[in-house]
């Protein structure tokens, strides 16, 4: 869908956070509104599924909520890295680049383009 341009966050559970409602707004913006939202954080699940037990990311998680009440139907789950090669090994390409991508082009990268 494009790349973001995401400030620095504070710890990789803040990002994930912001990557997920990045995904929301972007799946409302397409008018999808039946959506199944899929990430390799268990630590992700909990935090939507009992928000009161994680107060540091209130914010956070009143702004998935918001998002949650334009869907008609949606959810998240926990698909582990190791079922999932493509992203595992998208993330880990990711990861060797010396930095972040910051501009949209109409081909892949070469790095990119190895990695599917």
């Amino acid at each position: 869908m494009g790349a973001r341009n995401s400030r620095a966050c504070i710890s990789p559970l803040h990002a994930e956070m912001e990557a997920l409602i990045w995904a929301m707004e972007c799946m409302r913006n397409l008018h999808q509104f039946q959506v199944t939202f899929a990430t390799d954080c268990s630590q992700l699940v909990k935090m939507v599924s009992e928000p009161e037990e994680w107060p540091a990311f209130k914010s956070y998680l009143h702004d998935i909520k918001l998002l949650k009440t334009r869907f008609t139907s949606s959810e998240i789950i926990h698909v582990p890295r190791t079922e999932n090669q493509k992203a595992d090994s998208l993330a880990r390409c990711a990861r060797k680049q010396s930095s972040f991508v910051v501009h949209m082009d109409a081909e892949l990268p070469d790095w990119f383009a190895e990695s599917i």
